[in-house]
């Protein structure tokens, strides 16, 4: 009898295993060795031809590389729409600027040439539209027709009203509406769930000017047995100073701010508990409750993060009002921000004006809106991949 112990080569009547496979008996060390062999599904990722190691997030680098083009290109796109509507939208508005300008003052017609001369209103409508572009990418909005100054300057004049009032409306609302519709949709059916999306439904569907002016009637003016305790408008009453101008402010803004809040916050509950809902069924949840989670700790931990991308875009199309304020709610309390400066252009028509306002206006959406789409990603890794 052959003793097979010191050989060393392969036996000539045993054919070659195929890549990847054991020779038939083989020990178990050489069956794992052959297992992990690079044509095998158990092997781990070695190195490339070049000797640099492979990186799977190359390609999600890549990827993400794309999205965040594609959305960078419908931001531009956006705005130039914005540009071509800000400046034809507006010139179907009835009425002419110069004469709602020399309204009451009696004025010639070689006067009236010379202020359409002047503001270029006599030049052919493409060569409008084209300055117009030209002078919107450089910063210049133009000269205001009514109030004889440069419209980047009577925008930085009204900015931070608007900024103070709506700001702290957002910050309010988009919390308030976060947790109150994070906890109604948690405890769906109860009666704190149907007091809540009642509430909500009927300050959503309240015009804002309308529940600003019953605030003024009821807390301004007074009715009944309750007295009027805040002012029927503007941001300040004057002649105060340090400590007591910020009382003086705050106390303006109790109304306006209140308006902005209950017809705010109502979206952001209905939105976020609608999406909340939706992510409750998940298999994850079970999984998280049987690893012996708390309730407390799967909703805050798993099911909100995931219920988050739709409110977040809510949230970040709110940040863009922040710039734009809220128009008819500004004008019901008189206050002096882009809101009521808007309004004021528009009832001329201020042309030059109304035409930098709205670019911001939808400037600062495009803006808000492509930072929501940048942070998706890091929300949801699923996004941009």
């Amino acid at each position: 009898m052959s003793s097979t112990t010191g050989s060393s080569g392969p036996s000539p009547d045993v054919p070659d295993a195929p890549a990847g496979t054991a020779p038939p008996g083989a020990s178990g060390i050489e069956m794992k060795v052959a297992a992990a062999s690079p044509g095998s599904p158990g092997a781990r990722p070695g190195r490339t031809a070049g000797g640099k190691a492979a990186n799977p997030a190359y390609p999600s680098y890549l990827a993400y590389l794309s999205y965040l083009a594609g959305k960078l290109g419908g931001a531009v796109v956006s705005l130039f729409a914005v540009l071509v509507t800000s400046f034809f939208l507006f010139r179907i508005i009835p009425g002419d600027p110069v004469k709602a300008m020399t309204h009451g003052m009696p004025t010639s017609a070689e006067q009236l040439a010379t202020l359409r001369r002047q503001f270029g209103l006599d030049q052919p409508l493409w060569r409008q539209f084209a300055d117009y572009c030209v002078g919107a990418l450089t910063g210049d909005l133009g000269m205001s027709y009514q109030f004889r100054a440069p419209v980047g300057e009577l925008i930085a004049q009204k900015l931070p009203a608007t900024l103070l009032l709506t700001g702290v409306a957002v910050v309010v609302y988009s919390a308030l509406g976060l947790w109150l519709g994070t906890r109604s949709a948690w405890r769906h059916g109860g009666i704190g769930d149907r007091l809540n999306t009642g509430v909500a439904l009927t300050l959503w569907s309240v015009p804002s000017f309308w529940l600003g002016l019953l605030l003024i009637i009821t807390f301004s003016v007074g009715i009944g047995p309750v007295p009027g305790m805040f002012p029927t408008g503007g941001m300040e009453s004057g002649g105060t100073s340090g400590a007591g101008y910020v009382l003086d402010v705050a106390h303006h803004m109790v109304l306006p701010v209140l308006t902005l809040v209950a017809v705010g916050y109502a979206q952001t509950l209905l939105v976020m508990r609608s999406s909340l809902l939706d992510e409750m069924g998940g298999d994850y949840l079970t999984t998280a409750r049987a690893k012996g989670l708390r309730d407390d700790d799967v909703r805050r931990r798993h099911a909100v993060p995931n219920a988050l991308l739709p409110t977040v875009t809510m949230v970040f199309i709110n940040l863009g009002h922040v710039a734009a304020g809220s128009i008819l709610v500004e004008t019901v309390f008189s206050w002096p921000g882009l809101g009521g400066l808007f309004y004021q252009a528009l009832s001329v028509p201020d042309l030059p004006l109304v035409q930098g306002l709205f670019v911001v206006f939808a400037g600062a959406m495009i803006l808000m809106n492509l930072l929501a789409d940048l942070l998706y990603p890091l929300l949801d890794p699923r996004v941009g991949r």
